[in-house]
Order: structure tokens, then sequence, then C-alpha cells
């Protein structure tokens, strides 16, 4: 059965349906990640995003419960070049068509995802329509395209009550602000001896403290970060405690919004796996997944109350910083990243030993 897009700006792609049926309008992004659908599938980070993959080949290695990073896609829709119809693997439970199907979410396969990235690199990021049937009256559906607008996500995919995570050890307790966690960042903790505690993106200060925390931890999670005016309102609270601090990707965000620096949309994000970042204090370079459309601007960052941490080596947006006299750092991509690479999971390491100093 024919599936179409319909962008905002009139281009349309004819292509076939896959997953579930049913039309729906969301912002159309592109990730350039080889591996890791699954993961792509289920990032919170992706609410109210449909995806495009620029690998041409998905689903060959099939769907593995196991690795994916949230209980059920959150992707609004999937738009794939070619969908593997028999995958292999011995780990391999399902099909990408019938993990979609079962899970509601549309799917557009066969058009040509080289040309669409395209036109989201040189345009820009935009809204479409994924739909069965062409609209009758196109200017009227580009003008609804258009308005559509992705609103309160992390009301959306935060936790709704606090969630206790243990570990074998549960040497260090660990306040996590859940704005749409990955599953494997709460894993490597656990695996680092912290107990896990998930607080709903909305919990106070007083909440918070009440575990009496060794580390507080912002999540990653989707949208805009300004739109987050509590979450902002609670981190600068928290922040006159001392307590250990780190923030992946929204939570990168939101803490230099917490501190007065500045955040923009970028004009089509960083979604992938192959980012190259730049430590600025030991000069490395590292490879990294990332999946965000917003970064925190360079020039907003006061020299006096924090420096940059780590940049991108491809446009030079800032990727980490470093607060100043407090024990407090975050990074705009995924350390935790199953997909790979794993090249900054140490970052992890560096936040349990600020927990350590600070128990000292």
């Amino acid at each position: 059965m024919k599936r179409y897009l319909v962008l905002e700006n009139g281009d349309v792609f004819e292509g076939e349906a896959f997953g579930a049926s049913g039309e729906v309008i969301s912002e159309i992004v592109f990730t350039t990640a080889m591996t890791g659908y699954l993961e792509t599938l289920t990032d919170k980070s992706y609410k109210g995003q449909a995806v495009v993959q620029t690998f041409p080949l998905i689903g060959n290695y099939g769907v593995i419960p196991e690795d994916k990073e949230g209980p059920a896609p959150s992707v609004s829709a999937y738009i794939v070049r070619e969908a593997c119809e028999e995958p292999s693997n011995f780990r391999c439970k399902d099909t990408i068509d019938n993990y979609l199907k079962e899970s509601g979410i549309p799917g557009l396969k066969g058009i040509d995802t080289r040309a669409l990235t395209r036109i989201l690199r040189e345009k820009g990021v935009m809204n479409g329509l994924i739909t069965d049937q062409l609209p009758s009256d196109m200017d009227k559906a580009l003008k609804d395209i258009a308005a559509y607008r992705i609103t309160d996500p992390v009301d959306a995919v935060t936790v709704p009550s606090v969630e206790e995570h243990d570990s074998a050890e549960n040497k260090y307790t660990v306040a996590m602000i859940d704005c749409g966690v990955k599953e494997n960042i709460v894993r490597s903790l656990v695996a680092r001896g912290c107990k896990v505690f998930l607080f709903p993106a909305s919990a106070s200060v007083s909440e918070i403290l009440a575990v009496k925390p060794d580390g507080i931890f912002i999540s990653n999670g989707p949208g805009d970060p300004e739109d987050n005016k509590k979450t902002i309102a609670t981190l600068q609270e928290l922040d006159k405690t001392g307590i250990p601090t780190m923030g992946i990707c929204l939570g990168h965000q939101l803490l230099a919004l917490a501190h007065g620096f500045k955040t923009t949309k970028l004009k089509y994000g960083h979604r992938g796996a192959n980012h190259p970042v730049k430590n600025l204090e030991t000069g490395h370079v590292y490879i990294s997944s990332q999946n965000h459309g917003y970064a925190v601007v360079s020039d907003s960052i006061d020299e006096s109350v924090a420096s940059e941490l780590f940049v991108n080596v491809n446009d030079g947006t800032n990727e980490g910083i470093r607060y100043k006299n407090k024990p407090v750092f975050s990074v705009q991509f995924h350390p935790e990243a199953c997909g790979g690479p794993k090249d900054t999971d140490f970052l992890f390491d560096e936040f349990t030993k600020m927990m350590d100093e600070g128990r000292n």
C-alpha cells in the first residue's frame, strides 16, 4: 500500500506503508547512526518527532527487547529506505514491521532518504505529514503541517512517581531528575554502585533532598529546553547545596539555563553515532553518540562561572561545560550510548569520583 510524506515546504515523497496504519503530523529529523535502530525508536528524546534513518537497510538484526532504551517507541513515525523482512540474529525476537504495528507507530519505506536528508540539511528541520491519502486541499494541509508544535513533551515521558533502582552495593545515592531518561544511563550508574532514585521532572527541591543524595543527575529528554521553567528553577535551588551534579543532553542545557546561559535551536541538529567532540582540557578527541536539536550558545557562557569542557569538532558548537568552584559538569552527547560508541563512558566514573570527594 502506498504511503506519503508531505513536507511543510510542499515537497512530497511517495513510498510504501509498513508498521501501523494511521496519519500523523510531526517534526521530521534524521539520524546518521548505522546501528542501534531499536535504541533510536525507544529514545524518549524523539517524542513528537518522525525519524529518518540515513543508513539504507534497517531491521536486519530484528527486534531485541533487551536493547530498548524505554518501554515503547517514542517516535511519532519511522522513515527508512528499506525495512528488512527477514532479520538474522540469535537474539532476534521480532521484525521491525511487527514491532511498529504492535506499538501503533506508522512507518514509511521505499523513499529516497538521501534526497530527504539533503532537504533537511539545506533548508533545516521541518514538519511533515505521513499519510496514506494525499490531501484533497493541499494549501490547507500545508498550513496545518506548518502549525504543528511539540508541546509539553517532558511531561509526557517523565516518570509519574518516584522509582528506585538498586545496585548490588548501593554505595552512592543518586537523585535523577527524569526528563526522558535512556535506560542505559540508569544501568551505567547502577553498575558503578549507585542506588538511583528517578524523580518526575516536576519534583520539588524538598522531595529530591529528602533521599539525602550523594549526587544529582539531570537526564536527557525531548523538546525546547527553555520550556522547562519549573525544572530550571529547581536546579537553581539545588545548585546552592553544593551536591555533586552531572547532566546529559537536555540535562546539560537545563543546567546552562539555570546558570543564566542561553540555548538555541540548531538548523538540523546532531543525531547519529559518529560525532567527534574535543575535550578542551586535554586536547583529546572522542567519537560520540548524539541526539539533540538545541545547543548551548558558547558565547553566552560566563567565564567567571564556567568554562567549555567539550566542543563539536565539526561545527564548533558547545558539547560540555564544567562549572567553577563547584562539583558540577554536563555534556551534550551520550556517554552511555548502547548503539555505540562508548569512548566517553569514563565520565560516569568522574561523577562517582566527585561523590567520593563530596563525602570527605
